[in-house]
């Protein structure tokens, strides 16, 4: 019996493992890489194990770095069952189509660029067609009932908090007439957040592989619609927008949720509220159409009735592109929802380019901003950042609530672990970045007497009971983060770099008699990084 890791190792994306017992072969989500263009380029390998030899896909919950490889799988040969819950089936019938789309659309722009570098099309990783077929494999499934994967594998689906439909999955499986107990969290979210109920507590397992993204943190406590109400506030006295990248499936809905709240309570002035994803759009249609996932909160706020847009004429749904261009040419302050959430792609990118260099805008980001994200970049004060092949200067207000995530934090994992019964034997540690692992990691084995191992992408973890040895998969090699972030780093550097040297010839070419001051601040430059770098 081993369980073999593929993804969202030492990294927050990419979720996928590979279980194997007594014959057969289970892969526990099939997620896409998300992040630079070095962690992005993962999706284009081959998987590491044949997909028509797979039995079935057991799948967390619909987001993309979760499920956003499964039409790539299918259209690989996978031909079984992909296992999920209803809330799931149906954000993933929505999220896997648009995600195809963009495939198509980037390879498209690609081979525009290629065609005129005499360089050889690319294909999509899948396209609109692929995905509605990955579709008709889909079968649902109940939380707290039990089912089998056929002799000696037994599977629970519990309700992990985090958004519609998420599950953390217990499997009990048999090999040679012993038993070995594995929870996978999947992403474990956070008590009393909005619209969806908290986490299950599960009190035994032998063996968890459990996320980690805040493994490094405890969220802070402050009142959160008080403190949006006062950015709004502010924003909207200062004639600026408010924008909100946010991912279209749980954050999106979840501010909306808070907007009604204040909206309703005269806190915030009758603004427009506009959505403008198509994705977001649909996502919150499913969330209407699933109040079966509803916490006590939700369910009250539903029987008064949540409005729509005739009821509150501020709140707008862009759907179109010429309604989004729109959005843009407004004269008065509003609230804009977009996607995606890490402000790496899609309608969002248009917003900022709009509103970063405006100092009476805001920028509020309300979620986890992974490595080399542009959201990444402007939480860390970035001055100045490069938008659709143009350099914006940073004057809006950035805020960053990231205390409104739906992952738990750190308090959070460790009191969820606390509730076994008996410990397990080793807590693997999995979806976060290096330093959120290691930290989390240090925390549940002072607190909690717990060994914890943070696996490395091709780890091979062999099982007999509560015992388990390392080995690594064959010919599969690592994906060190080090190496990752240096080549961000390193490609960073060649688009200032690139940049730098058309402005200097530029220069030279107006005016030559610039020629000797550049040449002397070219040969500076040439001494520091000698003197910087020799010695290493």
């Amino acid at each position: 019996m081993q369980l073999t890791f593929l993804g969202a190792t030492m990294g927050v994306t990419g979720s996928s493992f590979l279980l194997e017992s007594g014959g057969r072969k289970i892969l526990i989500d099939c997620g896409m890489f998300q992040g630079s263009k070095i962690v992005s380029a993962m999706n284009r390998r081959a998987f590491a194990f044949s997909p028509a030899e797979l039995d079935c896909v057991l799948l967390t919950h619909a987001h993309i770095d979760h499920s956003g490889l499964l039409p790539k799988l299918c259209k690989a040969g996978f031909r079984g069952p992909i296992f999920a819950t209803k809330g799931t089936i149906e954000l993933c019938s929505i999220m896997l189509p648009d995600s195809a789309y963009i495939q198509e659309f980037d390879a498209e722009i690609e081979n525009r660029k290629g065609k005129r570098m005499g360089r050889p099309p690319v294909e999509p990783l899948y396209g609109i067609e692929d995905a509605q077929e990955c579709l008709k494999q889909f079968r649902p499934v109940e939380y707290e009932v039990e089912f089998s994967l056929g002799e000696g594998i037994h599977v629970h689906f519990h309700d992990a908090g985090h958004i519609l439909g998420s599950s953390m999955l217990e499997i009990h499986a048999t090999e040679s007439g012993k038993e070995t107990h594995f929870l996978f969290s999947g992403d474990l979210g956070r008590s009393d957040q909005p619209i969806i109920k908290d986490p299950a507590y599960i009190d035994a397992a032998d063996f968890v592989v459990m996320e980690s993204t805040y493994g490094d943190r405890d969220h802070v406590e402050v009142d959160w619609e008080e403190r949006l109400a006062q950015i709004i506030n502010e924003t909207s006295e200062r004639g600026g927008n408010v924008i909100i990248p946010a991912f279209a499936v749980g954050r999106t809905q979840i501010m909306l949720y808070y907007l009604i709240r204040l909206l309703q309570a005269g806190r915030i002035p009758k603004m427009p509220i506009i959505i403008d994803s198509p994705l977001a759009i649909a996502a919150t249609d499913v969330f209407r159409r699933n109040t079966q996932y509803y916490d006590k909160e939700a369910r009250e706020l539903l029987k008064n009735g949540i409005p729509n847009s005739a009821e509150m004429p501020q709140l707008h749904f862009s759907r179109t592109s010429d309604e989004s261009k729109a959005i843009n040419s407004m004269t008065t302050p509003a609230i804009i929802i977009s996607a995606s959430g890490m402000a790496d792609a899609g309608r969002i990118l248009h917003h900022l380019k709009h509103n970063l260099w405006r100092p009476e805008s805001s920028v509020l980001f309300v979620g986890f901003q992974a490595e080399g994200s542009l959201g990444r970049r402007l939480v860390e004060g970035g001055k100045k950042v490069r938008i659709m092949g143009e350099e914006i200067s940073v004057r809006a207000r950035i805020y960053n609530l990231d205390g409104l995530s739906a992952h738990a934090d750190r308090d959070d994992m460790l009191k969820w672990l606390e509730c076994f019964k008996q410990k397990p034997a080793t807590v693997f540690l999995v979806h976060g970045e290096v330093e959120s692992a290691e930290a989390l990691s240090a925390s549940i084995g002072e607190k909690l007497s717990i060994p914890a191992y943070i696996p490395r992408y091709g780890d091979v973890a062999t099982f007999e009971g509560r015992s388990w040895e390392l080995s690594r998969f064959p010919g599969l090699p690592a994906l060190e983060p080090a190496v990752q972030q240096l080549q961000t780093a390193l490609s960073e550097m060649d688009g200032d770099w690139i940049e730098a040297k058309q402005k200097l010839e530029n220069m030279v070419a107006t005016d030559g008699a610039k020629m000797s001051a550049v040449l002397a601040r070219l040969v500076k430059i040439r001494k520091f990084m000698r003197k910087t770098l020799g010695d290493l």
